[in-house]
């Protein structure tokens, strides 16, 4: 028997983090080298003592123990039905999920069926709203076209708006994806069924890195983003509202030294993406063509326009610039702003220009 059953087992130890089991892996195969059949036929006093475990631990190891029979059944079910499972330490593994992710948050099994060849090729993903505007979705579709003619393989989420418009964007002029699903690969049916042409033809990679039956809910689907994240060599935001799967998944990518693109919004809009460019991501045109940093200069000047001659709170600024943000992190990141000063007013904090001509006894009487 192959020790796929024995790797289900560990990848879904309920409540352990990602970390956790791949080094209790890696010091099961590596350090002790010994085979996962042989850990498991161990007696919870050696997992104590030789993997420091707790009670808690060996008490989930026991139980896993006792699945083992049906993750064999569902590893022969898997197998038989065309899947796929690569291991962490497989050379089939994408290279580039573990540089982003590390050890630290790597799925320690992928489930997979299509061409894998697309795990290892250069990819890029566009991320964004499920209720994305005209011109984000029209943005997307353009980044999907300039990728595919680049040769780089588009990364998807399979969520409605900007993920499964870059997926269908990219179809369209014959490139090719990976789909990053929310819930186990066995409970697609529907979306092998739609894609069944592509995924024979090798254009299409369907990927989970959960349980094969598990359903969709929404904790997988957050979770799922990381994935997407780190499949990536390249991430393009499309529109970002100030909290969600996108912002979360941008401000994590600039947390990590990762380069972030984002679409220049116009005006007139209300959405997050100026404040990320702020952050630190790099504003780019239609095209995905940088901007370099323009975009943040004229958002730095859009705020000193408005605060000339006259102090405002930050929920003051926030409608008159149309920010989707919320007023607190608006409030905080203010306070960053080397040209701007700050003092306690009536009922909240006021935001002032630094140096400005109006004496600060009027502006808080």
């Amino acid at each position: 028997m192959s020790d796929y059953p024995y790797r289900m087992a560990l990848a879904h130890l309920p409540g352990w983090r990602m970390e956790k089991i791949n080094n209790l892996i890696a010091k099961i195969l590596d350090n002790c080298g010994i085979s996962l059949a042989e850990f498991f036929e161990l007696e919870k006093d050696d997992w104590r003592d030789e993997f420091e475990l707790d009670e808690k631990e060996t008490e989930d190891l026991e139980n896993a123990k006792s699945e083992l029979p049906n993750y064999s059944f569902l590893a022969e079910s898997l197998i038989s039905g065309g899947f796929d499972l690569i291991p962490l330490n497989s050379q089939e593994y994408p290279e580039t999920l573990k540089q982003n992710l590390k050890m630290k948050y790597s799925p320690s099994l992928l489930y997979v069926k299509g061409n894998k060849q697309l795990l290892h090729e250069p990819s890029a993903a566009i991320i964004g709203a499920r209720n994305a505007s005209d011109i984000s979705l029209k943005f997307t579709r353009n980044i999907a076209r300039i990728c595919v003619e680049n040769y780089r393989v588009i990364v998807s989420g399979f969520a409605k708006g900007v993920d499964k418009t870059a997926l269908d964007a990219t179809l369209e002029v014959f490139g090719h994806s990976i789909i990053v699903l929310p819930q186990g690969i066995m409970t697609f049916a529907s979306g092998f069924r739609k894609y069944y042409t592509q995924v024979v033809e090798g254009d299409v990679l369907i990927l989970s890195a959960f349980h094969p039956r598990a359903p969709w809910n929404a904790g997988l689907a957050m979770a799922r983003n990381t994935y997407i994240y780190g499949l990536a060599e390249t991430i393009y935001v499309a529109e970002s509202n100030s909290k969600g799967g996108t912002w979360s998944g941008a401000m994590n990518g600039l947390r990590k030294g990762r380069t972030v693109y984002v679409r220049s919004p116009n005006p007139d809009e209300v959405n997050a993406n100026n404040l990320l460019i702020l952050k630190g991501a790099i504003p780019v045109d239609m095209n995905g063509k940088p901007l370099e940093s323009e975009d943040k200069k004229d958002f730095e000047q859009d705020i000193k326009n408005t605060l000339l001659n006259k102090s405002l709170t930050a929920k003051e600024i926030k409608n008159i610039l149309h920010l989707d943000i919320g007023t607190g992190k608006l409030s905080n990141l203010l306070s960053k702003m080397d040209f701007i000063e700050s003092k306690k007013g009536k009922s909240a904090k006021v935001f002032y220009l630094k140096d400005s001509e109006q004496s600060l006894g009027s502006l808080f009487d």
